[in-house]
């Protein structure tokens, strides 16, 4: 049938209008597993050399104040729903390296990454997928959100699996059999530059969550390591977890992606102390685990709710828009990484959904942006919320004198201020509900 000549005149501008890609920018989270802000050069910390995060965080956008809870399980769910353990109810490790049935229902809680996929952009994942047993949810990461993925898959016929060597990795649904000799960590890292590839040849926006399985227990020879012939340790692990950092900043530089890509990184929960040995262990006011920084000892880490447990790293590197060697101050709490996202790849939030975190979005871009009076973190039965001075407890009711951080001791109760604290915290807590 001939075309209706009313419709002519839009063909032919279809037909002259030159096709091009998709402008709206990439998104690369690395969630790096079991580190503390301690143990980054760029925050003060003295233990451990991280070079190349040094050098990301001079040519990026450094928050001095992000938090999470101090374990995995609850603060991924928080990270994927924007929705405080108190209102997800995922408050301690999914026991997903037993085989458990158990698994995070995210079509009952959406996730950034469902929104941001609807839209058009390209979604993969890696790493810890502590969120589900693929045995039993072969298609949980792709309701999640995801179209593609590269995880270590924890439970295997019956038995728990290996992540750094001779790795048992899920790709797309498939148990890898052409890694047994290679570094996990690496493998990881060459799928997230295969995946940066593959969207932009497709001329694709991309959004991927790297989850970095360093520095996370065992400690293990790295491929460093084996060629140096030296003993495996913490120090090394983060060592070369800043080198994979690096490789992927690379990356992005070298495909021509960097002026349209916001590189973020974060720890997931504070640093396995028992991990760390402290070399000045023997000398006064020194611990067996206690790790250095510029403005004072560390104790304390993963598990526990304290500071050491809770703050975390963030890094925001990419786009001339993120302001060069800056630090904001401003309390982060990783629920607000969802709406963040959202607007970074102007992505709508779907209408009616109930999120707990705002976009810092103005803040990566050196713009003053809201603010949250305090951040909550929760593990077990117990939970704390957090104003950058205080943090008191909910179910113990302890109130903890944090203006002096690292030190953390217990407020007085005689203290004007600490009572102020205590009365404003109490409010906020009754407006945190499941």
């Amino acid at each position: 049938m001939p075309t209706p000549l009313r419709t002519l005149p839009l063909l032919l501008l279809l037909l002259s209008t030159p096709l091009t890609a998709d402008d709206r920018p990439n998104v690369l989270l690395i969630l790096a597993d079991d580190i503390g802000y301690e143990a980054l050069g760029c925050y003060g910390g003295l233990d451990f050399q991280t070079p190349r995060l040094d050098a990301m965080a001079a040519a990026g956008l450094r928050f001095s104040r992000a938090y999470a809870s101090p374990v995995c399980t609850p603060t991924r769910v928080s990270l994927h729903t924007s929705l405080y353990t108190t209102r997800h109810q995922h408050t301690i490790v999914l026991p997903v390296h037993r085989g458990t049935k158990k698994t995070v229902d995210f079509q009952a809680m959406p996730t950034f990454a469902q929104s941001i996929r609807s839209t058009g952009y390209a979604t993969s994942v890696t790493g810890k997928w502590q969120l589900a047993t693929l045995e039993y949810w072969p298609d949980h990461i792709r309701d999640a959100g995801f179209d593609s993925w590269c995880v270590w898959q924890i439970w295997l016929q019956g038995k728990k699996t290996l992540r750094h060597w001779n790795p048992t990795l899920n790709q797309d649904g498939q148990v890898r059999d052409d890694i047994a000799d290679r570094f996990g960590p690496d493998v990881l890292v060459d799928y997230v530059i295969d995946q940066m590839r593959d969207a932009q040849a497709k001329e694709q926006p991309f959004l991927i969550v790297h989850n970095e399985m360093l520095p996370h227990d065992p400690i293990i020879a790295t491929p460093e390591d084996r060629r140096l012939g030296r003993p495996a340790k913490l120090d090394h692990m983060i060592h070369y977890m800043d080198h994979l950092v690096g490789r992927l900043l690379d990356a992005v530089d070298s495909m021509g992606l960097r002026d349209n890509t916001y590189v973020l990184f974060m720890g997931d929960n504070g640093t396995h102390e028992e991990d760390f040995r402290n070399p000045r262990a023997s000398e006064p006011g020194q611990r067996r685990h206690t790790r250095h920084t510029r403005a004072g000892n560390v104790d304390g880490g993963k598990f526990k709710l304290g500071d050491a447990g809770t703050h975390v790293p963030l890094l925001v590197w990419g786009p001339p828009s993120v302001p060069a060697g800056q630090v904001c101050d401003d309390l982060v709490d990783v629920v607000d990484l969802f709406p963040t996202f959202c607007e970074l790849t102007r992505t709508s939030i779907p209408e009616g959904l109930s999120i707990d975190g705002h976009s810092i979005a103005a803040q990566i871009h050196g713009q003053p942006g809201p603010t949250r009076p305090w951040t909550h973190q929760g593990i077990g039965k117990e939970e704390n919320l957090f104003d950058g001075s205080w943090r008191l407890f909910r179910q113990s009711d302890a109130l903890k004198d944090a203006r002096s951080l690292p030190a953390e001791p217990n407020a007085d109760n005689q203290d004007p201020q600490a009572a102020a604290a205590r009365d404003r915290l109490e409010t906020a807590f009754q407006t945190i509900t499941p």
